[in-house]
């Protein structure tokens, strides 16, 4: 039996950084595409021996904004890569680029699923989030997608934002019904360091209010068909995301490009967040990976679990080499309302699922 793997590549190309973006990207320039195509080629010859005893189920390709990189890059990509006919391969892509035409072109290179930044469908808060679409180009977006022949569509939805009320939100709820998408993601705004955001005095709104506009989303999203199966994601029965599912699983996978993590026998490793450093490692035959880390026993079970329940059906203990004092504290979190253990099987309460970040907190 080839044991499950996934594959993740960098595309860091943007026309412009938003304020609350901390990952690695780089100016859209030709050199800088032609020379990452080099380099991902180079990496995958590296990385393809490792391969062969895997079957490939899933390819995603994020960034950055990655349908910059064109649909000739993806497809020269694809061709080395020797994955089944039912493999799961995304695009990430931001509505002001999508055109029924450029969809189509993905579609031929192999792309089966797209996934939207759309964010919020109020045009005052992808202004202030300094998105440069409207919120309908977002629903252009979706419905050019869908008849680009592209039925798999997962859009990102961000909460939690300045100047944002559980009203506005409201708005941007209401128009998912009639849409063609078959999973959503969820997010709140979180302000991470070396962003634009991190410098500005924002005007967020209050917990209650932030919780308020969870509990509406969730119920909202459910009732049009999409089911919560992850704190965060949201799906129609059959479309859950196989490569996030793969993160949260403990899946191994490969990240290919400037800034990628990986994650294979139990090391999780990252390259280097440099274009050119990336580029030149590998044209000389080295490595570009600049940080490993092999967590040692327990902290690397209790990071396993954090993350394995994240997912709604919840996690099997037995599967576990959990030291005592973990499992004091699982049943203690349990006797305060965030998780409910039956003999060997534990999952987040509806309470554990609102402050997850205190449970895996907790278990970290």
């Amino acid at each position: 039996m080839y044991k499950p793997l996934s594959l993740y590549f960098h595309i860091p190309f943007c026309s412009k950084k938003c304020p609350y973006c901390h990952f690695f990207v780089v100016p859209n320039k030709k050199e800088h595409r032609d020379a990452l195509l080099e380099a991902l080629l180079l990496e995958w010859q590296r990385l393809s021996p490792k391969i062969e005893n895997h079957e490939i189920t899933s390819i995603y390709f994020g960034g950055g904004t990655p349908t910059l990189f064109g649909p000739e890059a993806i497809h020269t990509l694809l061709r080395q890569i020797p994955y089944p006919q039912d493999t799961e391969i995304t695009i990430e892509a931001n509505p002001e680029d999508v055109t029924e035409r450029l969809m189509q072109e993905y579609a031929r290179a192999g792309i089966n699923r797209v996934s939207i930044g759309v964010q919020s469908l109020e045009d005052d808060s992808l202004i202030t989030l300094g998105r440069t679409h409207s919120a309908n180009k977002a629903l252009d977006a979706i419905k050019s997608t869908y008849s680009a022949g592209i039925e798999n569509i997962s859009i990102d939805l961000m909460y939690e934002l300045p100047d944002q009320t559980s009203k506005s939100f409201e708005n941007t709820l209401r128009k998912l019904g009639e849409l063609p998408i078959s999973h959503l993601s969820l997010y709140n705004l979180t302000i991470e360091p070396n962003t634009a955001f991190f410098k500005r005095t924002l005007n967020l709104p209050s917990e209650e209010e932030n919780l308020k506009m969870l509990e509406k989303a969730t119920k909202h999203l459910e009732a049009i068909g999409l089911k919560r199966y992850e704190i965060s994601a949201f799906a129609k029965p059959g479309y859950q995301s196989r490569h996030n599912t793969g993160y949260w699983e403990a899946r191994p996978f490969f990240g290919l490009g400037p800034s990628a993590f990986s994650y294979y026998n139990g090391k999780r490793f990252r390259n280097v967040a440099n274009l050119h450093r990336y580029f030149r490692a590998l044209k000389e035959g080295n490595t570009p990976v600049d940080f490993v880390e092999n967590l040692p026993y327990p902290q690397n079970v209790h990071e396993l679990l954090a993350v394995k329940l994240r997912l709604l059906e919840g996690v099997d203990l037995t599967s576990f080499n959990l030291p005592d004092e973990t499992k004091n504290k699982l049943l203690r979190l349990a006797s305060e309302g965030y998780l409910k253990q039956e003999k060997d099987h534990c999952k987040l309460t509806e309470k554990g699922l609102l402050f997850y970040d205190t449970v895996a907190s907790e278990i970290i």
